[in-house]
C-alpha cells in the first residue's frame, strides 16, 4: 500500500516539480518506517498476553465466559483487574448514600449493594399507606359528626347551619343543651340563667369572675357586671349554634363515639408520621455508617471513644404468627475504640 502511495507521488511531484522528489521519498520513507514499529508493538503486545494466559504449569484455564480468548481459552481472573482502581461493587461507598437515605429510605442501601435496603422501602410504603388510611378515616369521622349534630341537635331551631371550631364540637358532648344566648331578645342581653346548659355554665363562671357574690346580682350599670357581660358574650354559644340533644340521648352517644374514632384516627396518623420520619433518620443512619465502614474501617468509624461495628435491620414476628403483625428492627453494633 505504501509502496503504491510512494509510486503515485514520486509520478505526481516529478511532473509538477522536479527537483522535490528527494523529499517526498524521505517522508514516504519515515511513515513507512512508523507504520512498521506499530505493527510490530501491536504483535509484541499479543506476544505478551498469550504468554500471560499460559500458566506456568502448562494447562490453559477453561470457560465459558464472555470475556474468554477462543484461540487460547483464557479466561480473565479477578486478580487480573485488581490494580484497576475500581473497588467491587459491594464494597464501594458512595458519598452521597446518607443523602439520598435521608430522601427515600433504603436508596442509599442500594447505592451501597446491601440486601437491607428492600426492608427500609416496604416498611417506608407500609407506614405512608397506615397514615394516609388513618388520616382518611379521620376526616371520614369529622364529617360524620357534624353531620350528625346538624341533623340532630341543631336542625329543630333552624338556620343555616354553620361549620363551628372544634371547641363548639367538644362542648356538645359535655352538654345536653346550649340554651339560649339572650332570653330578652330585642333589649339589653340578659344571659341564660340554667345553669346545667352550655350557656348557663358561663354565665355562672363570668359572674364568679366578676362578681363579689355570684348570687347577688350588681347594678347592671356597674364595672363588674359590665365585665361579667363582656366575657358571656365573648364565650356563649349564639342562636346559629343552638343545641339540644333532649329525647336524642342515643345520637348523642353515637356523636360521642364518632368523635372518639375521630380523634383515635388523627393519633395513629400523627404516630405513623412521625415513624416515617424516623425510618428516614434510621435509613441515613445506617447508610452513613456503612460508608464510614467502608472508607476507613472499623477503626476509623465512630465518636470519640466508640467504634462502629456494623448495622442489622430485621423484620421480625410479633407475637402470634397468625396474626400477621410484623416489627421493623435496627440494631446498631458498637465496640471501645482500641488506644
Amino acid at each position: 500500500m505504501h509502496a503504491l502511495l510512494l509510486r503515485r507521488s514520486l509520478v505526481k511531484t516529478h511532473v509538477r516539480n522536479p527537483r522535490a522528489w528527494r523529499f517526498t521519498i524521505v517522508c514516504a520513507l519515515i511513515s513507512c518506517s512508523t507504520t512498521n514499529i506499530r505493527a510490530q508493538s501491536a504483535i509484541s503486545s499479543s506476544h505478551i498476553a498469550l504468554q500471560r494466559a499460559v500458566p506456568v504449569d502448562g494447562t490453559y484455564e477453561q470457560s465459558n465466559g464472555s470475556h474468554a480468548c477462543d484461540r487460547c481459552e483464557w479466561t480473565p481472573r479477578s486478580s487480573d483487574f485488581a490494580n484497576s482502581g475500581l473497588p467491587p461493587r459491594e464494597q464501594r461507598a458512595p458519598w452521597w448514600s446518607p443523602v439520598a437515605s435521608f430522601v427515600v429510605p433504603g436508596a442509599g442501601q442500594i447505592a451501597l449493594n446491601q440486601q437491607r435496603s428492600f426492608a427500609y422501602l416496604v416498611a417506608e410504603g407500609f407506614l405512608l399507606l397506615q397514615a394516609i388510611t388513618a388520616q382518611r378515616d379521620g376526616g371520614r369521622a369529622r364529617v360524620q359528626y357534624q353531620s350528625l349534630a346538624v341533623d340532630v341537635a341543631r336542625k329543630q331551631f333552624g338556620g343555616k347551619f354553620p361549620t363551628g371550631p372544634w371547641d363548639y364540637y367538644e362542648s356538645m358532648e359535655k352538654f345536653l343543651e346550649s340554651g339560649a344566648y339572650d332570653r330578652n331578645r330585642g333589649g339589653a342581653v340578659e344571659p341564660e340563667i340554667d345553669e346545667s346548659t352550655f350557656n348557663g355554665a358561663r354565665w355562672l363562671l363570668a359572674r364568679q369572675t366578676y362578681w363579689r357574690d355570684a348570687r347577688v346580682a350588681p347594678a347592671a350599670s356597674s364595672d363588674e357586671y359590665k365585665q361579667a357581660l363582656a366575657q358571656y358574650q365573648a364565650e356563649a354559644v349564639r342562636d346559629d349554634f343552638r343545641w339540644s340533644w333532649r329525647d336524642a340521648q342515643l345520637q348523642q352517644d353515637v356523636y360521642r363515639q364518632t368523635i372518639a374514632n375521630k380523634n383515635q384516627s388523627f393519633q395513629r396518623a400523627t404516630n405513623l408520621a412521625g415513624l416515617v420520619g424516623a425510618n428516614h433518620l434510621i435509613s441515613m443512619i445506617d447508610a452513613y455508617i456503612s460508608v464510614r465502614l467502608r472508607r476507613f474501617g472499623s477503626t476509623g468509624a465512630g465518636v470519640g471513644g466508640v467504634a462502629f461495628k456494623g448495622v442489622e435491620t430485621s423484620l421480625r414476628t410479633v407475637g402470634d404468627p397468625a396474626a400477621g403483625r410484623r416489627q421493623l428492627t435496627t440494631s446498631i453494633r458498637l465496640t471501645t475504640r482500641a488506644h
